[in-house]
């Protein structure tokens, strides 16, 4: 059997999603907080579910007033995870990202506030830009080949950005090597993409951890279950609606947490998902153990 890629990056985000803070009532608050900023994206990858013929591309961006509504909320609890553009989307094609990104920090002034990019749209002057309004880190993910990684890296360091400002992924590997990326059955929205990967037939009997460390929107307002539900089964609030926290502790993160605590995966969309979730979130599901189970 082939060995499945895994992101080198992986230990990275491990470290940084390692360190939990928590609420007043000591619950573990989440590491990255996850925000879906459109319903487009100007790529059409095989190994996306953007590249299956049915697939509904939406010509929206999230709202100024979500952006300003959950940072501020998140401001509550001196939030200093990962606060990331990224999800099902390209979010540079939302051209409110810099003012977006500008708002978040003046709220949450110890956040890492992070994107992922394919990096199409970048030049010197957009990406000073986005460093400009306070980002982070850019993790800019290049799927074309090795010579447009190597202009890539020669224009980040041109302009003077150092190694923890911005990370270059190669995702122009063959086949072989599985694309360059983590492959998955994005739980069960594969089997009519390009690169078609089945929805399992019985559900993995194997533990996750996502929705114990991850908290993610997409541009609605519809907080996920996870960054894998690309098929939107499981909504577990709305943060039109609805707040931060109340959603974070509510009856349907607890109720997917359980499940999947018990290496239950038997509940949609989880059980057509081949994802390995124990990457990272260790340290936050024993914590919600003990809460849940009263250990």
């Amino acid at each position: 059997m082939k060995k499945k890629f895994q992101d080198p990056l992986i230990p990275r985000k491990k470290k940084i999603t390692d360190i939990i803070q928590f609420d007043k009532k000591g619950n573990p608050l989440p590491s990255v907080v996850e925000i879906s900023n459109s319903g487009m994206c100007n790529r059409t990858c095989s190994f996306c579910p953007r590249s299956a013929p049915d697939y509904v591309h939406k010509n929206e961006f999230v709202s100024t007033k979500l952006i300003e509504k959950i940072s501020l909320e998140l401001s509550i609890y001196k939030y200093s995870g990962i606060f990331l553009f990224s999800g099902f989307v390209e979010p540079l094609l939302d051209k409110n990202i810099y003012n977006s990104i500008v708002i978040i920090r003046s709220h949450l002034p110890n956040a890492r506030i992070e994107m992922v990019t394919n990096g199409d749209v970048l030049n010197e002057e957009r990406t000073l830009k986005l460093f400009k309004s306070t980002l982070t880190t850019l993790l800019i993910s290049i799927y074309d080949g090795k010579a447009e990684a190597e202009n890539m890296e020669k224009m980040l360091r041109k302009i003077g950005l150092n190694d923890e400002q911005y990370k270059v992924r190669h995702r122009y590997l063959p086949e072989s090597e599985n694309f360059g990326i983590t492959l998955s059955n994005r739980s069960g929205t594969m089997e009519n993409a390009e690169y078609k990967i089945p929805s399992l037939k019985e559900p993995l009997k194997k533990n996750c951890y996502y929705p114990h460390y991850t908290f993610f929107m997409d541009y609605t307002g519809e907080v996920l279950v996870c960054s894998h539900d690309w098929g939107k089964k499981l909504v577990v609030g709305n943060l039109n609606t609805d707040s931060f926290i109340n959603i974070w502790l509510g009856k349907k993160f607890k109720f997917a947490r359980e499940k999947l605590l018990k290496a239950d995966r038997n509940f949609s969309p989880c059980n057509k998902c081949d994802v390995d979730g124990e990457h990272m979130g260790k340290n936050h599901a024993e914590i919600w153990e003990k809460k849940i189970f009263n250990i």
